[in-house]
């Protein structure tokens, strides 16, 4: 049972207080919570469950904004982190993301999602598409009407009749004019490479998007022709568990609109579909640096949006930076960032030049690690195929649809 939420700025200011229960949680747990924050910067950030003297604490961190929450008894420590996610998740997608500005400009709707989100210290509502029927989303309309009503609620007069529904993710009575639905394959490729330029690590993160407008309650079947590469699988609500695992099948009744299906892993990849290959030589104060980008396996699709990005080291003074192909920038906080785009087929994108060391340092020590970008639209590099997708249960045909992209994750060269 968690008895209740603060929603801290990246100054510790508090911006959101939220008692869940009759037993009332002073304000002074943010400022021990803000004060062991900055005392432990990066060991404390990346704790989920927190024992305070008084209190057992739960963050996550959101877009510079904290959610804590506080309970003093036993409960499960999933519970709360998670329930502190579909907040997160809630607010983003009803005030169109998230940062100090819009949550004071809609504090009252905050207020009343979390008003329904949990009762007595218990989650109680947290499906948007119930949350959307009871609690209208702000726009520039409801805002002059509040200003000239003085009525402030958002809140419905009446129960949204999903409430008493066996598929309480999705609206009832839902008609659309033209039925289609879309599936799209989103991955990102987390990868390191050390300085021999051998592949140490690749793996995909992907995620299966559908977006659903169908009339009625529509059923649907998705199947996959490789489905024995996916690991760590995660399912929204609507998937039916033991088809996939008896065979391997996504059996749902989607929501209205688009949400996330499907979240899974594919571990082990061999190949990259570009590399990058920095070389460095310093002596007497003066270190040459060239970096070079190009396709290694070409994935049939094109490759765009290519950008390098690395830190200089703190003993660099200055840097005279060029390239054949693309812009260089280097930022005041010594950020060099490398804009190449789409990569030319007649010749190979290079950056070179030289780094001033600082006086008194005549070798480069501490060597940069480049951060690399990438997107690929049509393609799912981690080789993850669609076989069908079968629709039942509805009025009319629909149109279906496919797409596939992949874009760089977390991809490190080391040099």
């Amino acid at each position: 049972m968690l008895q209740c939420i603060f929603l801290l700025s990246d100054s510790g200011e508090v911006m959101l207080e939220k008692q869940l229960t009759g037993h009332r949680v002073d304000r002074s747990i943010c400022a021990w919570f803000w004060d062991q924050s900055l005392s432990q910067p990066h060991s404390f950030k990346v704790l989920p469950v927190i024992a305070s003297p008084t209190h057992y604490l739960f963050q996550i961190v959101r877009e510079g904004i904290t959610f804590l929450a506080c309970t003093q008894v036993e409960m499960p420590p999933l519970m709360g982190i998670e329930f502190l996610c579909r907040v997160a998740d809630v607010l983003s997608d009803y005030l169109g993301g998230l940062n100090e500005d819009v949550i004071k400009d809609n504090f009252v709707i905050v207020y009343e999602l979390l008003d329904e989100m949990i009762d007595n210290g218990f989650p109680l509502t947290t499906e948007p598409n119930i949350l959307r029927d009871m609690i209208a989303p702000p726009n520039i309309v409801s805002k002059m009407l509040s200003v000239v009503t003085g009525n402030t609620s958002n809140v419905s007069d009446t129960l949204p009749g999903a409430t008493s529904s066996c598929v309480p993710w999705r609206t009832t009575q839902l008609k659309h004019a033209n039925n289609d639905v879309y599936v799209n394959l989103v991955e990102e490729m987390d990868t390191i490479i050390n300085s021999d330029g051998v592949l140490v690590k690749c793996e995909i993160f992907g995620v299966v998007e559908v977006n659903s407008h169908l009339s009625g309650i529509p059923d649907l079947t998705l199947s996959f022709a490789n489905p024995s590469i996916l690991n760590d699988v995660q399912f929204h609500p609507c998937v039916r568990f033991r088809p996939w695992e008896s065979e391997k099948l996504l059996s749902f009744v989607p929501p209205d609109g688009l949400f996330k299906l499907m979240s899974y892993r594919v571990k082990k990849l061999r190949n990259t579909p570009i590399y990058v290959k920095p070389q460095m030589s310093s002596e007497s104060g003066t270190c040459r640096l060239s970096v070079m980008v190009g396709i290694r396996n070409d994935p049939g699709k094109v490759v765009d949006s290519v950008s390098v990005q690395f830190q200089l080291p703190h003993c660099v003074s200055s840097a005279n930076l060029t390239a054949n192909h693309g812009t260089v920038n280097i930022l005041s906080d010594k950020t060099c960032s490398w804009s190449i785009g789409r990569i030319p087929k007649d010749k190979a994108p290079q950056m070179s030049g030289t780094l001033v060391l600082e006086e008194g340092v005549e070798e480069l020590h501490v060597k940069p690690t480049f951060q690399v970008g990438f997107k690929i639209m049509g393609a799912a590099l981690s080789g993850l195929k669609i076989n069908k997708l079968d629709l039942k249960n509805l009025p009319t045909p629909a149109h279906k649809g496919f797409r596939a992209q992949t874009e760089a994750g977390h991809y490190e060269v080391r040099s």
